[in-house]
């Protein structure tokens, strides 16, 4: 074992050691959409007197968590985004009516001298008559009389803190404590001074404190307070019959009952918690069948190494699932979804290593199997770097222009291509580089897996057959298939989900099976007749609506409830209209970056004809798999946009293959016609496509059978998007470029130090080179 093996296995070994430790000592960090939970975006709007910009919002946010801490609810997480959104993640939250009251509550805090008991018959919220001013009001106070109050004296901006706690010593029961900043403080003292002139029992002697222009305390000041004397800030204490609760939300609201800017719920998605259970089930077993498949898949295919690549895969679910749980990446359920589908895109390295190795065995039989696999590696690289990248910009791309768990997706895909490189050129390598080593591995050609050719390329050698002689005859094939596609998108639409147009979505659970038809006049009669019911899941009613308010989608689901005995609430989803516009405006941005910076990057590394053949199949396995998701009336929203923006990562993958032998056997031909160059590169590249696409297949079918409505579409489009694409990229993009390279004048590309390297590998460490 050489120098650089035992490297490698030292390595392997280490991050796997760490990887267990932390797999098996910490926990993942759930998202609400599988653990449970409501979660709530907030847009901080603009008011008369303040500018929702970053240092609002922030202040905003703070007081939303002093009120949603008063709920009690379990590890509540409350983040800005952007300059003027804050995200409010509430665990196991399934009736989100009293938090969305809660945080929805934008009143001004303030509090009035009182200047009387109200005229009998005057309307409650109307000014006095004998005052016009405008800061005059008369509200009825706690138990219904009404207050003439003066201006305000002081604001909720004033209030420093405010405690319930329970007075034993002087039986006072459950008293609320204020205590005031110290401007504001100030202002208190002379409030409360000038209401003790005022004799016991007057209402006068009373202080108002109004929010939302309703008094929610008037406590007369005591009796052994003097005129001008005041109370001090820090000894102020409310005192009355209050229970526990009355008395901590009266705090609550003094404490936390002023915003600095008015905020509006613009998204609201709540999960049940048998959903995320389910979902995390499903996805368990769909990684565990998909994973067994495409391991038993190489194994057959590559025997011996194709068992060891299979080692190094399930080394990889344990690095990968390490990574997510060391970094805190919180786990969504499209991020589980990118994690068992990078399980099937991992296999790709080894199989493109274990291909160009095959080829090194079959060109020159003599050489040793170690030499053969060294060289493997090495021809590899280039096109293992090149897709790996080209993934790894379609994630960051889910990530900074994605929302909500399509970033997740957009994680879990990054550390999954990480991790699947490090799998395959440190795992995988260092494990068959000491099989390499076994003289029985290396005498029987029958066990090691690479030193015979696969079934696939021998065929392909005997048949030759001639694909490129008429390109433009594929291209009209791929132009009628896009054809097919916007037909689709013209004549039947795209179903747009709710998530790009705004309103509402919500699945219930019956007890009681409720057919369609039942549940639209049942809800007709309630008074949403324009609702559209649909069935999902396992005999659940969907509904979908337009503007419907929490108070409204209690009462749609207690109309449901008639025909289906309990009904429970599986998923929620609320999406305000401009938040829709924005993110379908945003979606698209998506799409459009994601084909100019994989057209950049493929210029930057390959002739700009290849890099527009490219991009031309890109767009086509785009236009496909919308087309194909219109023809069925599957919706397209965000989880379709992260499986579209993977199908994008996965052509231009394909497509990087297949032009990087393009580049190389031009480059050490350079007087052989661009066709048979061509159609010599995609003979050479198919079993590689074919191998790598069927574990990817084997994943993603697993996730549509086993994966129910949440993944079932997810796993629907980037199976159209991986046939599509390994169809594209030798019948588009590889025609596309033969035909713009006939209207340029560029020379063939020079042979490089990686051709140099392919003619003159480095020899086998172990061969002393002598011959007889």
């Amino acid at each position: 074992m050489t120098r650089a093996t035992t490297v490698r296995a030292v390595l392997a070994a280490a991050v796997l050691l760490v990887s267990v430790f932390i797999t098996l000592t910490m926990s993942p960090r759930l998202g609400l959409d599988l653990q449970g939970g409501t979660r709530m975006v907030l847009q901080a709007k603009d008011s008369a007197t303040v500018e929702a910009d970053r240092e609002i919002t922030d202040r905003t946010l703070e007081v939303l968590r002093q009120r949603i801490d008063s709920l009690g609810v379990a590890e509540p997480v409350l983040t800005r985004s952007g300059e003027d959104r804050i995200i409010v993640e509430l665990p196991d939250v399934q009736d989100p009516r009293q938090a969305a009251a809660v945080i929805g509550r934008t009143a001004q805090l303030s509090f009035h001298a009182v200047q009387g008991a109200a005229p009998p018959g005057t309307d409650p919220g109307s000014r006095p008559e004998s005052e016009k001013k405008a800061d005059r009001l008369i509200l009825p106070d706690e138990q219904g009389t009404r207050l003439d109050l003066g201006p305000v004296r002081l604001s909720g901006a004033g209030v420093k803190d405010a405690t319930a706690f329970f007075e034993a010593q002087q039986a006072a029961g459950w008293t609320v404590k204020l205590d005031f900043h110290k401007d504001a403080g100030k202002d208190w003292t002379k409030l409360t001074g000038e209401a003790a002139c005022h004799p016991a029992g007057d209402e006068r002697r009373r202080v108002a404190i109004v929010l939302d222009e309703k008094v929610i305390s008037s406590p007369q000041v005591d009796p052994s307070v003097g005129c001008q004397a005041g109370l001090p800030s820090g000894g102020t204490q409310i005192t009355g019959s209050f229970t526990a609760k009355e008395a901590r939300d009266l705090a609550l609201l003094i404490k936390g009952g002023a915003l600095p800017a008015p905020v509006e719920i613009v998204e609201q998605r709540t999960v049940g918690p048998t959903l995320g259970a389910a979902a995390i089930d499903a996805s368990a077993q769909a990684a565990l069948i998909g994973a067994a498949a495409t391991a038993l898949f190489i194994t057959f295919v590559y025997r011996l190494f194709g068992a060891l690549a299979a080692v190094a895969l399930a080394a990889y679910g344990v690095i990968s699932y390490a990574a997510l749980v060391g970094l805190g990446v919180t786990l969504t359920l499209p991020g589980l979804a990118g994690f068992v589908l990078a399980i099937g895109m991992a296999v790709d390295a080894n199989v493109l290593v274990f291909e160009r190795a095959r080829e090194e065995c079959q060109d020159r039989p003599t050489r040793s199997l170690r030499s053969a696999l060294t060289t493997g590696f090495q021809k590899a690289f280039s096109a293992v770097a090149d897709s790996n990248i080209t993934t790894l910009l379609a994630a960051g791309l889910l990530f900074f222009l994605g929302s909500g768990p399509v970033k997740g997706f957009g994680v879990t895909l990054a550390i999954g291509v990480i991790a699947s490189m490090f799998s395959a050129l440190v795992i995988a390598r260092a494990l068959t580089e000491i099989a390499a080593g076994s003289r029985f591995v290396s005498d029987y050609r029958g066990v090691n897996g690479i030193a015979r050719p696969g079934s696939v390329r021998t065929w392909l050698t005997r048949k030759d057959p001639q694909l490129f002689r008429k390109p433009v005859q594929w291209l009209v094939i791929s132009t009628a298939l896009v054809a097919v596609a916007v037909a689709g998108i013209v004549v039947r639409g795209v179903d747009l989900g709710v998530e790009f147009t705004g309103g509402r979505l919500v699945e219930y659970s019956t007890s009681r099976p409720v057919d369609v038809e039942t549940a639209r006049s049942t809800l007709a009669d309630a008074g949403f007749g324009d609702a559209e019911i649909t069935t999902a899941g396992d005999g659940d009613i969907s509904v979908r609506t337009g503007k419907l308010d929490n108070d409204g989608e209690h009462a749609l689901r207690t109309a449901l409830a008639t025909e289906g005995g309990e009904t429970t609430k599986v998923r929620d989803e609320l999406i305000g209209p401009s938040l829709g516009d924005e993110l379908r405006r945003n979606a698209l941005i998506a799409l459009g970056v994601a084909v100019l910076v994989q057209l950049v990057y493929l210029a930057v590394r390959f002739r700009w004809t290849f890099a527009v053949g490219s991009v031309i199949a890109m767009v086509h396995d785009v236009i496909i798999v919308v087309g194909a998701f219109a023809w069925l009336g599957r919706p397209v929203d965000g989880i379709f946009l992260a499986a579209l923006l993977t199908v994008i990562g996965y052509s231009v993958n394909d497509s990087v293959v297949v032009f990087d032998r393009v580049r190389e056997l031009w480059a050490g031909n350079r007087k052989t016609p661009l066709a048979t160059i061509a159609r010599r590169a995609v003979l050479q590249t198919v079993p590689r496509t074919v191998n790598t696409g069927m574990g990817a297949l084997f994943i993603l079918v697993a996730l549509a059978v086993l994966g129910g409505d949440s993944l079932a579409d997810f796993a629907l489009a980037l199976l159209f998007g991986i046939v599509v694409g390994t169809w594209s990229s030798v019948f588009t993009a590889v025609p596309g470029a033969l035909v713009l390279e006939r209207t340029t004048t560029a020379p063939p590309p020079v042979p490089g130090k990686s051709s140099r390297r392919a003619r003159a590998p480095r020899r086998d460490p172990l061969d002393s080179g002598a011959r007889v």
